[in-house]
């Protein structure tokens, strides 16, 4: 077992140390993180919003964090994974943690785990868990890693828990059917209390769940929906109507649904902590999710996305069709070898009309020549002409990958970077920005 860091070791030290501590990535559980939180006497005294789903989470949670601040409370925001730097993880009143904060924060679950074995994210959750205990918020919204009943998150007592969505992903984990994923993803709810699905088609597995357990189940297109026109758009709850609302800063098709489903938490703890009309528009309009859709401002234009798994790929081929007209798509592509690659380049096919495939680091990443062999098998199955003139190509990190979109793209192109966490934070880091 590696030495513990030391009093003036970095939060990279730290970071480094976490990763060497237990003996795999992923060890899903209760009992050893439930153990050591007990030890450490944690405990969050305010409201707590726990978000779940396959996609869409960190657009709710963003929303949600935004409408709350805006409303004047104390609120933090617990998000994973980073796209550049951990303290991303951690936002306390809208601010981003510092290096000094979350190593206080490490050193106290260090002291209270023991002999105790906690994987990279339960250390973490934990230690952000502390975090907004100290802090003396008013509420705390967070982002459930993995699945729902075994992950670090759920040792939350969660006053109100959504699910936005759910599809295939982690399927080793969570099972291979929406059915099965659907009932791991709503053990965050909770008996008589709020329970919102944003899923426009949840799984039977889901509704069993919430009603065997009691949950106060809002479904949308039954207790809370949406409509709207060109202008603006309504909310429509149980009880309460939300009208003229600005769209959402976040762009893309599906933040209705999520800004819906965000609302209706809302209005499901109204009487505990009430958020006027003004604060929802302005928080809106002032939420903010690097690496969702978004675009970078310039010419050619620069679309940045994390979407990798088919849900999310669908989506962004949908946002894609719905931008103006561009002569050209210029793909940046780089995935994890336990995910869809050939569902996620099934659904941006005919969209992309150069792909450039990049090697992703570590155990997981794929490189970017196996990525491109089974770019052009897949495009090549939708459509053997396609597949047959796709130009396709490898390279040996996003970097170069960027580089070479870079180099091809006309000003009136578009380059769309996505496939992973990982593949949009490279072009970020090439960029020289911070996400």
């Amino acid at each position: 077992m590696p030495a513990a860091p030391s009093s003036s070791a970095s939060l990279a030290d730290w970071l480094a140390y976490l990763e060497s501590i237990h003996a795999s990535a992923i060890d899903l559980g209760l009992d050893r993180v439930r153990e050591v939180a007990g030890r450490m006497a944690l405990e969050l005294d305010c409201i707590k919003i726990v978000v779940a789903g396959t996609n869409g989470k960190g657009s709710t949670c963003a929303m949600l964090e935004a409408m709350l601040l805006a409303a004047g409370y104390r609120v933090g925001l617990y998000t994973s994974p980073h796209l550049v730097d951990f303290n991303e993880r951690a936002r306390v009143d809208g601010r981003v943690a510092s290096d000094a904060e979350l190593i206080e924060q490490f050193q106290a679950v260090e002291a209270a785990r023991g002999a105790t074995s906690l994987t990279y994210f339960e250390f973490t959750t934990l230690a952000i868990l502390r975090l907004f205990a100290c802090a003396g918020l008013d509420a705390v919204v967070l982002e459930v890693g993995l699945g729902g009943r075994l992950d670090a998150v759920n040792i939350v007592d969660a006053d109100c828990a959504v699910v936005t969505s759910v599809d295939l992903d982690h399927t080793e984990w969570l099972g291979d059917t929406r059915e099965r994923i659907g009932l791991e993803k709503a053990h965050v709810y909770r008996p008589g209390r709020p329970a919102i699905c944003s899923d426009p088609r949840p799984p039977q597995s889901l509704l069993d769940h919430a009603a065997r357990i009691g949950a106060d189940l809002w479904l949308f297109g039954r207790d809370f929906n949406y409509s709207g026109d060109r202008q603006q758009w309504a909310y429509g709850g149980r009880g309460q109507r939300r009208n003229a609302l600005a769209y959402p800063a976040l762009r893309g098709a599906n933040q209705l649904l999520n800004a819906s489903g965000a609302l209706a938490a809302l209005e499901s703890l109204r009487e505990r902590i009430p958020v006027p009309q003004q604060a929802v528009r302005q928080g809106l309009i002032q939420a903010a999710l690097p690496g969702r859709f978004q675009i970078l401002p310039g010419q050619p234009a620069v679309i940045l996305d994390v979407a990798h798994n088919p849900h999310a790929a669908a989506v962004l081929a949908q946002n894609l069709d719905s931008m103006g007209f561009h002569p050209y798509t210029h793909a940046v592509f780089g995935m994890l070898a336990d995910k869809d690659v050939e569902g996620v380049v099934d659904r941006l096919g005919e969209r992309v009309d150069t792909w450039h495939c990049a090697t992703l680091p570590g155990p997981r990443g794929i490189s970017g020549e196996a990525l491109a062999v089974r770019v052009r098998e897949t495009l090549g199955r939708r459509a053997p002409a396609q597949g047959d003139a796709a130009a396709v190509f490898a390279h040996p990190g996003v970097s170069e990958a960027w580089a070479a979109a870079r180099g091809q793209a006309g000003e009136n192109d578009r380059i769309v970077a996505f496939g992973s966490f990982l593949t949009v934070a490279a072009v970020l880091k090439t960029l020289g920005r911070t996400a």
